[in-house]
Parts: structure tokens; sequence; C-alpha cells
């Protein structure tokens, strides 16, 4: 069996990473094949045109293109359905080394993804919370997390959100982290395991194999005693990441409050969360409230009652 997995670039992928190095995929015979995507647009085009079956991707991703509202247009649908969760993600706005203050931010730009995407709409929070609104500041498509932080680096834009490493990355750098997602929310789902729907549902037992593997990969991460081993599957696979820096990278990724989420749960305040800002700040003009209408949890569900968990 072969699954195809298309992924944003960071440090929660770590789960995966440890699936592939310690042969768990192997153990549910599937093949893994996983790419890193340079942009939401782009992990939605390919998986709507069948390159992929199953994206790592943010839960807003999966909430916009169900409600046609995906940042690729009208015309591109991965279909998009949740099967388990992954992670409550803190984004830490990191500016310049210039910039102290929000107001220091009036008239610059700052590196997004995309400009209508959930990591937009945590941002807006930020600034209306801070006395800005969207119109002080010029929000700039860039791409993943990687290209944001090096147009930031570059001089480029004055700030961007940041998942780890990156964030580590630049603070080492001597960037400023201006606020965090967890300083004004108390829960937001981050990211999730989406799978397009015609594949759950025409390859059940391939998906059920790799979400098997990625929930033995994840509970291998979180093991106290695989955390020397793991943090050297992430240095493998992240090069990046410096030996100085891998302890606050393994330590937020393993805080539930900021990383990785204990056996694939989803969160459900912090769906509720997404819908609200993307009901707020978003374009649709609609009021988004029923976070279950995203999801399909009954192969994580048959799973757990499998392996008792």
């Amino acid at each position: 069996m072969k699954t195809r997995v298309i992924a944003f670039p960071g440090a929660p992928n770590l789960p995966i990473f440890a699936a592939l190095e310690e042969g768990l995929f192997d153990a549910e015979a599937v093949a893994v094949e996983i790419e890193l995507t340079p942009s939401s647009i782009y992990q939605a085009e390919q998986v709507a045109a069948g390159a992929f079956d199953v994206a790592m991707t943010a839960f807003d991703n999966v909430v916009a293109y169900s409600e046609g509202q995906g940042a690729a247009g009208p015309g591109v649908d991965p279909a998009y359905v949740v099967t388990l969760g992954a992670t409550q993600l803190e984004l830490s706005l990191i500016v310049a080394p210039d910039i102290e203050t929000f107001d220091q931010l009036r008239g610059r730009t700052i590196a997004l993804d995309a400009k209508d995407t959930g990591f937009a709409f945590v941002l807006t929070e930020m600034l209306q919370r801070a006395g800005l609104s969207r119109a002080d500041t010029e929000y700039v498509a860039v791409g993943a997390t990687p290209q944001r932080w090096q147009s930031v680096q570059a001089g480029a834009h004055a700030g961007t959100l940041t998942i780890e490493p990156f964030t580590t990355l630049a603070t080492r750098a001597g960037f400023t982290v201006l606020q965090k997602s967890t300083d004004i929310l108390p829960a937001y789902q981050g990211g999730v395991m989406a799978a397009n729907r015609g594949y759950r549902q025409d390859h059940e037992d391939a998906l059920a194999a790799y979400m098997r593997g990625y929930l033995a990969g994840l509970a291998w991460v979180r093991d106290p005693a695989n955390r020397d081993a793991a943090a050297a599957h992430l240095q493998k696979h992240m090069p990046a990441i410096k030996p100085q820096a891998v302890g606050p990278v393994m330590a937020s990724l393993l805080d539930p409050k900021s990383g990785l989420t204990p056996g694939g749960d989803i969160l459900p305040d912090g769906m509720d969360c997404v819908l609200d800002l993307r009901s707020r700040h978003g374009f649709g003009g609609r009021t988004l409230t029923d976070h279950r209408k995203y999801l399909d949890l009954s192969l994580l569900e048959a799973i757990r009652k499998e392996t008792g968990g």
C-alpha cells in the first residue's frame, strides 16, 4: 500500500520522520512518500489534482476549501476531511530587530503564506487587540514558513508568523517575538491530518495504515526514553536546526500547549477558535459555528478500539 503525503515544512513533522526512520510505517505495510509544500495554495492544487492523498495542513485550510473560500480560488477543491488532530501550533509574530512595538508596524509589510488563510486571521486578531487595523500594514503572500522567515531575515518584510524551529532560529539571529498566539488565544487548532475525501472512501486500508504509523511515530516521539533519538531524527530531516537550538525546539514541540497533540486528539475549543477568526476576519460573509462538519474521525476511533487507546 502507498500513501502520498504533502506537508508544510516544520518541526511538527517529527512523528512522520520518526515513523520513517524507526520502521513504523514498514510495520504497517504502507509506503509513505512525503513532499514539503512551498505554500498552502500549491498544497491544495496538488491534492485537488490527485498528486497527493493526504495533507498535513492547517485546520483553517480545511474549513476554507470546504466553504469555497480557499486561497487557490473557486476552481480548486482538494476535498479535505480531517481524520485526526496534529498540533495546537503556537504562532509567533517575528519582527525585525528595530521593531519593539506594534505601532512600529504601521506602514510596513508582513509576510504571510496567503492573504486570507488562518495565519492571516491570527495576525489580524493580534493587530486589532494592539489597536491597529489590517489597513495599517500590508499583507504580502510569500509562502510557507521557510520562505517567510528568509524574506524577513533579508529585510524584505518587517515581520511574519513562524512555527518551530523557525521561531527559535529567528530569535537566535537577533529577531524579536512581538507576540505569540498563545498570549491571546487559549486554544487554537493548528495542524491536522486531512485526507482527500475520495481517497478516504476508496483507500480506507491504506489511510488507516498511514494513520497507525503516524500515531506510532507520535507515541514514540513523546516517549521520554526516545528524546535524544527523536532530536537526532529532527536534525537529520531539518539540518537548519543547529545543536544549540534543538533543545528549545523539542521543548516547544513536545508541549501540548504549543506543539504536538497527544494521541492525535482534536481540540474542539481550538477548532471553534479557528471558525470564529475566519467568521470575523475572513471574506466569506458567513458565520461558521459547527466544526464537526469538517471531520471524519471514524478511522481514528476504530484504531483506538483496536489498540485499546
